[in-house]
């Protein structure tokens, strides 16, 4: 459980997070750079040196939401249950991580049609692989650094991106169900 601390900074990074990407979309792609860090850091009600404590760029304090999810995806993988199959594992616990709730669809169009901010995302799911792949090897009974868990977790970030991708076109359904059958491609033991 973390401390009082711990909770108020994850708070605090949430708040500046979710008012990036607001006035982002609010800005939209082609207004990216009118969105400032001394606007974030007030709408977020922080000083922009606080903001400056959490974030580099405003690109990072933009993507902040998906960075966050992706990293603890390892830590969804671990909290399902022993007994259940990797490939069943994998799926149940991206699909729970990253359904609930259900991403903003505005705010990953704005994610995904803005080069940096696309990059910036890019940059957050690679820096996740390597936690999903210790959670997928210790699953699996594997090393962390072989192959199998390493190319896996590079695997099932990707299908995770697409999914958001194909999820922004019109009738797609729902990101639950675009997300299991992107997953259904990642070649993974039953």
């Amino acid at each position: 459980m973390a401390d009082l601390r711990t909770r108020h900074k994850e708070a605090t990074r949430e708040a500046i997070g979710t008012a990036a990407l607001r006035l982002a979309v609010e800005q939209g792609p082609s207004g990216l750079a009118l969105v400032r860090v001394h606007d974030i850091a007030q709408a977020a009600g922080v000083s922009p040196r606080t903001y400056n404590n959490y974030f580099s760029s405003r690109e990072e304090a933009i993507c902040a939401f998906q960075a966050d999810r992706a990293r603890l995806l390892g830590d969804a993988l671990r909290a399902r249950p022993a007994g259940e199959p990797l490939r069943e594992a994998v799926t149940e616990a991206v699909v729970e991580h990253f359904t609930r709730p259900e991403p903003d669809r505005a705010g990953l169009r704005m994610i995904m049609s803005t080069p940096e901010l696309e990059g910036e995302a890019l940059k957050a799911f690679t820096m996740a692989e390597a936690p999903l792949a210790e959670a997928i090897a210790e699953r699996a009974g594997a090393v962390a650094d072989d192959l199998f868990p390493q190319v896996t977790a590079a695997a099932v970030a990707g299908a995770i991106r697409v999914a958001g991708r194909h999820w922004l076109s019109p009738g797609s359904g729902s990101f639950d169900t675009v997300l299991r059958r992107a997953l259904s491609h990642v070649h993974m033991p039953e």
